[in-house]
């Protein structure tokens, strides 16, 4: 998936690049479609790392990808944006309004889409489930019945675990980042920058946008959370130095793409495709 992540990347930062120059109107029928073909792969990722994580788990691909569309499920995000049901916790840091319930149990939704953790802890835990299926269903029946009971445990489990993990952890680190900013900015871009590309690979990094929201509507401008340009400009760094020494033909034809896409901003084929597979490249592994 490789190559079309860092093409979907390529096409993200062209569209960006001739909508800045004004060249497509952002208002027109061209940027809009130029955007769904760089924004869907990306959109949808949980889809296609729900395939490829079943493969290195031993999954059934299909109940994979299952339960990484229900994740991205459009209906969710609509849920979202519409008023809370109530909200629990109130009057803590951990506050989190509930859209709605499953079998009388609080549901936080949070935005999965481009996320990249969620989706591999839940087919790390689908895989040891459906095995459990696989013994336990009569076998005339696993055709359909290990599967219907594979979503029918994984994706609600999904939602009513990793959920609210990852809202509370998102809380908290959108509280430090203020807290950080307060004592000092250099200390919070330290704290923002250095554990970004983490946060979103987490999905945790929508903990700091309300942040952002708010000081934009209140000051016109958010101080805090453009800490996090470093890293994005850090990425493709470390990339441009990958490009210039490996002699990997296939690893350069990942990278350099990747680098043409993070300077635009879109960082995710640097970090999927060359940087985190490869935590401290050292010359012989560039070789």
């Amino acid at each position: 998936m490789l190559g079309v992540l860092a093409a979907s990347g390529m096409v993200k930062g062209l569209t960006a690049l001739l909508a800045a120059f004004q060249i497509l109107d952002t208002a027109g029928g061209t940027y809009k479609i130029m955007s769904v073909i760089g924004d869907a792969f990306f959109n949808f990722l949980p889809i296609f790392l729900g395939f490829s994580a079943a493969k290195k788990f031993k999954m059934s691909e299909f109940a994979a990808m299952a339960i990484g569309a229900a994740l991205v499920y459009p209906s969710l995000t609509q849920i979202m944006q519409g008023e809370p049901l109530y909200s629990v916790l109130q009057g803590t840091l951990f506050e989190s309004p509930v859209h709605l319930e499953f079998l009388g149990i609080p549901v936080l939704l949070m935005n999965y889409t481009s996320s990249v953790i969620p989706i591999i802890a839940a087919v790390w835990v689908g895989a040891r489930v459906e095995k459990f299926y696989m013994k336990s269903v009569p076998t005339l029946l696993k055709g359909f019945g290990v599967p219907f009971c594979t979503i029918l445990t994984m994706i609600p489990l999904t939602l009513l675990v990793v959920g609210p993990i990852s809202t509370w952890l998102g809380q908290i680190i959108g509280a430090a980042a203020t807290a950080l900013f307060n004592i000092s900015p250099l200390v919070a871009g330290l704290f923002i920058g250095g554990g970004w590309q983490v946060f979103v690979m987490f999905g945790l990094h929508w903990g700091l946008v309300p942040i952002m929201i708010q000081n934009i509507v209140t000051f016109g401008a958010d101080p805090v959370i453009n800490t996090m340009f470093g890293a994005s400009f850090a990425q493709i760094g470390v990339v441009l130095a990958i490009i210039l020494r490996t002699k990997d033909m296939k690893l350069k034809g990942i990278a350099i793409p990747a680098f043409l896409s993070g300077i635009f901003g879109v960082t995710e084929p640097a970090i999927y495709g060359v940087t985190l597979p490869r935590l401290l490249p050292s010359r012989k592994k560039l070789r």
